[in-house]
């Protein structure tokens, strides 16, 4: 058996999630018990959360242990957006996973990544709409990209609805927070704008320098 192969057939073995003795599995498998403590030690240097010892035998745990990761910031905008977007599930479970999984994120990511301002913390909860705030971004991005204004309806202060016309600038994830930052004519001011606070955005044929 191609190595690859077994590998995948101890994985498989090791699901049913009892301990089985390292004897019995390199029976399983036709190989040498040398050859058995190999291909667990292969297991668990690929993050794969095989537990136990020579002699007491080997099992999955529920931990799911990943090595090391640099993330681009673009790697680190789509798993920030995902997890916003998974945290408003109608299955609590999953809700509650991604809800966890988004604030170990923030825990691990360096001060340089969050911004002092507070232009997000208004009254409506973040997320309030994170899949509404999703389907924005490609228009965005091509509005950023091509140095196009846009016209947005936006939930300002007290839940009041705005239309304003923009010169996007920039995206940034902040943690699970995705703001744009854009040149306001109505405020004639840089104002960062929660993209789930955006109902709609309508790309003007106007361009700005």
């Amino acid at each position: 058996m191609a190595r690859q192969s077994r590998l995948h057939a101890l994985l498989e073995a090791l699901r049913g999630g009892a301990t089985l003795r390292a004897a019995d599995l390199a029976q399983r498998l036709s190989v040498s018990q040398r050859t058995l403590y190999r291909d667990i030690q292969s297991l668990q240097a690929a993050g794969v959360p095989v537990q136990g010892t020579r002699g007491t035998g080997y099992r999955l745990t529920d931990q799911i242990r990943l090595p090391p990761l640099d993330l681009a910031p673009a790697e680190l905008e789509a798993l920030s957006l995902g997890l916003a977007i998974l945290t408003q599930s109608a299955d609590p479970d999953l809700s509650r996973a991604a809800t966890t999984l988004a604030d170990r994120i923030d825990a691990l990511l360096p001060e340089a990544t969050i911004a002092p301002a507070e232009a997000w913390k208004l009254e409506k909860q973040p997320f309030a709409d994170a899949a509404r705030g999703a389907s924005h971004i490609p228009r965005i991005r091509a509005a950023i990209r091509a140095r196009q204004k846009l016209r947005i309806t936006y939930h300002s202060r007290g839940d009041r609805i705005t239309t304003r016309t923009i010169r996007p600038l920039s995206l940034t994830s902040l943690g699970p927070v995705w703001t744009l930052t854009a040149w306001c004519e109505l405020r004639t001011a840089m104002r960062d704008f929660r993209l789930d606070l955006i109902e709609t955005t309508e790309a003007l044929p106007e361009l700005f320098l």
